[in-house]
């Protein structure tokens, strides 16, 4: 309901129903206020909307649980179906690598407490909510996983284990060892002690793979589940004597699982790392005192005290003082930025040597950093083409190894009279393989370390497909106005005429350019305002439409603009002369004036400042030429240097500009573009990009996020530039610079790169160790205590390990723009 038509339409319809006392729609907001006499119900007037057309949204409360146990897929999933059997529950999205759970649940129809219960009931503990009295879904309680109570569990399993080993060690005879008397039948001491390592290690088990099966989820727990009472029950119905390999199945799968965690933990902390660059409080003046207070409770337009050392609490404007800001923790700049009265700063952002009074400008929740941390934490739920794969591999993988297990173990025994005990353990350790947590993280786990490195260094990634998609990029496409250049016009230079100096020449073109609102004319005024010229009197001002300015300066009239209009004025603009000795003399005029101190402005100095992408001003009077200034969008210092370093990557570039043809190529050949294309509307930008995407397999745009919006959608990653505190490019692009620094750019194509790598690595990596362990099974090569360290926790740790080196790829690398060979 989006217009006053569609607003009319549910209007009529619900006020036709019986009981309906006032109707008021608001199309601006898509919402509908009924008023009833208390005898129609809810569903009367939903009934009403739909027939009108319209679907009726319920009003849905938003939650983020923290759910720290759960740490891989598998989690995620029985969370997930959990929440999905509770009425009123929408938008469910769990991510594991943040153990986060966003949802939104109707009021109506559920509680907050049915919600938690719906996850504790899956076996997962709820540590904090969003919505709980504080505000905040922390990270629950953050103790090191190594002092859980799981953990202590897994150290007394441990011990006893140990006792089993030295009292009933398994390579001894059946018999070796003390034995006592129960229910009439000896059990040797050492048994007893394995079967209470698995009753203290096991609970936790146990209780994960009751929820598993209670879930359908053919996972690890309920995997280990079924393994470590197979082995006590092969022990205790059939006289076979497992015992051993169950108590060290147990312990060993709980000292995986703390293993894992402590690695997902890691994954962890660079997200966390970015939460807390927000301060906690700050320092408010009201009614001038200074009250400190906690930073979400600063209304928009408080004045807040920052002082040296001390963290910016909220996005703002300063309104008195002067410092260093060090802006790293949001734009990733390494040198700190100079911040006076009227510039605007980013919560988070580091005050280094002075005292800054800084208006706040935005809602808690609602300035940069928290932007950046809800889209990276975001970013991190989406799955990427990869991650799909491997899930998919994983729904077959798992139950082919669970079929192969139970062959394993019942076949030869039941085909050849083969030893039970032999090819049942066979059988358990198979089924330790059937697990595929490893593969399953491998992907996420490395998403998660790529995105929050780049938002540490300034690029903010929104998800792991376009990290993805980055690292297979062959051409990159530059916008160039505010892209490759700056998008502020300066003057570059000012040629002066006859017995005229530069200041004589700036005087008189900010007195004739001071009432333009023409860029141009800004550019003057703001070169000679630096130069601290004098003013003149101005009057009877006017504008030439197309062509320049007229003024009378001092009572004399004044021209500036086009070449052509002092061609109409009547100048032969092939025959002027540079100023002299008593002027000052710029480099330019110098090498210009070669003939005889005069000057050929059509012929040589309009057209070759033009080649360099320059628009040429002259400024004279009826009778006489004063000077030449030249303006130009200036390019960006670093456009160049990264220009450079991605075809050293074999990246191939192009611009893509509705700018003019010469200004285009001017630019194109200063930074050492490939191709250039100029003159191009909106639409034929995006025709371009199609061409390209004909050509290489991944293409990526850079602009700056709102002009360029459908050339950045049909590129395979669109990158805005400059998105710290502009809502607009975080919202358009795959990608945001938010430092507004073009260097940023190979680093993120190597870190792309190099993600994409580690992916291969870890995927590749667990499903050949997964393989290898797999076949040798069967020959009894591999022992269940090794299958579980090597295939289960060892490369568990291993991928998660693998994942956290890209934290050290660094923009100041020098070797950040070589490629990067995939290892298989």
């Amino acid at each position: 309901m989006d217009c006053a038509s569609c607003a009319s339409k549910v209007e009529g319809a619900v006020s036709g129903v019986g009981g309906v006392t006032d109707v008021d729609p608001y199309p601006t907001t898509g919402a509908l206020s009924v008023e009833t006499d208390g005898t129609v119900d809810r569903g009367a007037v939903v009934a009403a909307v739909e027939g009108a057309g319209y679907a009726v949204e319920d009003e849905l409360e938003s939650v983020t649980l923290s759910v720290p146990e759960m740490d891989c897929a598998s989690c995620a999933g029985k969370v997930t179906g959990a929440l999905e059997a509770v009425d009123g529950v929408r938008d469910l999205d769990a991510h594991p690598t943040t153990g986060r759970v966003h949802l939104g649940f109707d009021p109506d129809a559920t509680t907050l407490a049915a919600v938690v219960s719906a996850v504790e009931s899956a076996g997962y503990e709820v540590a904090s909510t969003s919505l709980d009295a504080d505000g905040d879904a922390g990270d629950g309680d953050e103790r090191s996983v190594w002092r859980s109570r799981r953990a202590y569990a897994t150290y007394l399993a441990g011990v006893l284990t140990g006792i089993g080993l030295v009292l009933a060690n398994p390579l001894a005879s059946a018999d070796a060892g003390p034995a006592v008397d129960l229910f009439g039948r000896a059990v040797r001491v050492g048994d007893i002690a394995y079967l209470a390592a698995v009753a203290v290690g096991g609970v936790p088990v146990f209780r994960n793979g009751y929820y598993s099966l209670r879930g359908r989820s053919l996972d690890i727990d309920l995997l280990m589940s079924v393994a470590i009472l197979g082995a006590v029950a092969a022990g205790v119905g059939f006289d076979e004597p497992l015992y051993f390999e169950a108590a060290t199945l147990t312990t060993l799968f709980s000292v995986s699982e703390l293993l894992e965690g402590a690695a997902m933990d890691r994954a962890r902390d660079s997200l966390r790392e970015l939460m807390e660059l927000s301060p906690t409080e700050a320092t408010v003046l009201r009614d001038g005192e200074e009250d400190v207070v906690p930073a979400e409770a600063v209304a928009v337009g408080e004045t807040v005290v920052v002082r040296p050392g001390e963290r910016v609490p909220r996005d703002g404007t300063v309104a008195d003082g002067t410092s260093a800001v060090n802006q790293a923790p949001v734009t990733g700049e390494s040198v700190p930025v100079d911040k006076a009265p009227g510039d605007e700063v980013f919560a988070g952002t580091i005050v280094e040597g002075g005292y800054l009074e800084v208006e706040v400008t935005t809602e808690a929740g609602e300035d940069t950093l928290s932007q950046v941390v809800d889209m990276v934490e975001a970013a991190q739920g989406e799955r990427s083409e990869r991650e799909q794969f491997v899930e998919r591999f994983a729904s077959y993988y798992t139950p082919v190894v669970v079929g192969f297990a139970l062959i394993l173990a019942l076949g030869p025994p039941l085909a050849v009279g083969a030893a039970w005990d032999t090819y049942v353990l066979y059988g358990l350790t198979l089924l330790v393989l059937a697990c595929p947590c490893a593969f399953v993280i491998s992907t996420p786990v490395t998403v998660v370390s790529g995105i929050t490195a780049a938002a540490r260094n300034g690029v903010l990634i929104k998800g792991g497909t376009h990290l993805e998609a980055m690292g297979d990029v062959e051409a990159v496409a530059f916008d160039k106005t505010g892209t490759l250049t700056k998008g502020e016009l300066t003057v570059t230079d000012v040629i002066p005429l006859g017995d005229n100096s530069e200041a004589d020449v700036l005087r008189c073109a900010r007195g004739l350019e001071l009432r333009s609102e023409h860029p141009i004319g800004d550019a003057i005024v703001d070169r000679a305002e630096a130069a601290d010229v004098d003013d003149r009197a101005v009057d009877d001002f006017e504008a030439v439409t197309g062509k320049g300015v007229r003024a009378n300066l001092d009572g004399t009239p004044h021209y500036a603009g086009k070449p052509g209009l002092f061609d109409e004025l009547g100048f032969d603009l092939s025959h002027v002369h540079a100023a002299t000795d008593g002027g000052v003399v710029t480099r330019t005029s110098r090498t210009m004036c070669e003939r005889n101190n005069c000057l050929d402005l059509l012929s040589d100095t309009v057209p070759e400042l033009q080649a360099e992408g320059k628009t040429v001003v002259l400024v004279g009077t009826e009778t006489d030429l004063e000077g030449v200034i030249a303006v130009a969008d200036e390019v960006r210092p670093e456009a160049r240097r990264t220009v450079e370093r991605l075809r050293e990557a074999g990246v191939r570039t192009v611009m893509l500009t509705g700018d003019n043809e010469r200004t285009a190529r001017a630019v194109g050949r200063e930074v050492g573009i490939d191709e250039v294309r100029a003159e191009l509307l909106p639409d034929e930008k995006v025709e371009a990009v199609e061409g390209l995407l004909d050509e290489h397999d991944g293409v990526a745009m850079v602009g700056d996020g709102v002009n360029d919006a459908p050339a950045l959608a049909t590129a395979t990653v669109g990158i805005a530039m400059g998105a710290a505190g502009t809502d607009t490019a975080l919202e358009t692009a795959d990608v945001a610079l938010l430092a507004d620094d073009l260097s940023t750019l190979p680093y993120l194509r190597t870190l792309a790169e190099r993600a994409n790598a580690v992916i291969r690595q870890n995927v590749w990596t667990s499903l050949a160790a997964k393989a290898v362990l797999a076949a040798a099974v069967p020959f009894g090569l591999v022992p269940i205590w090794f299958a579980v360290l090597a295939g289960d926790a060892g490369m568990t740790v291993g991928v998660t390990g693998n994942a956290s080196r890209l934290a050290r790829v660094s923009p100041d690398d020098p070797e950040a723009s070589k490629s990067v060979e995939p290892a298989d």
